[in-house]
């Protein structure tokens, strides 16, 4: 979602927003830290770029904390498809920065609550189904 000065990133796992300032304010302090960083995005061309640093050292990427830094680009290359670059750097963890990408596709799915499952029939009839087979 966004709208004028930030962009909303709503993940289907934890249910979590981040709300990504787009206005060229600075990082919070290093002093300040939180568990899912602090994110600064900003447009370059078609694509949005969103850099987070300032992870709280309980947080955990793949064996990095409070020195991870993200750098992720969002570049639409369809109307229904979106190239999601991601590059993680930490001294203290990898002895350079690397570099993924992924191809996202649209879909009409619906988002479900990760914590829940109550309305998730895919889910619920495969943890049913699976009852039912022990049983017998």
């Amino acid at each position: 979602v966004q709208g004028p000065g930030y962009v909303v990133l709503l993940s289907e796992v934890n249910h979590e927003a981040r709300v990504i300032p787009l206005n060229g304010r600075p990082h919070l302090p290093e002093g300040l830290r939180q568990w899912n960083g602090d994110s600064r995005g900003h447009w370059e061309g078609n694509t949005l770029v969103v850099e987070t640093t300032n992870f709280s050292p309980k947080s955990f990427f793949m064996g990095s904390a409070d020195r991870l830094h993200l750098i992720e680009r969002f570049t639409r290359t369809s109307p229904s498809t979106l190239d999601y670059e991601i590059t993680v750097s930490d001294p203290t963890t990898w002895t350079k920065p690397w570099t993924a990408l992924i191809r996202l596709k649209s879909t009409t799915d619906r988002v479900h609550e990760f914590a829940c499952h109550e309305g998730n029939h895919y889910v619920m009839r495969g943890i049913l189904g699976g009852a039912r087979a022990e049983e017998k």
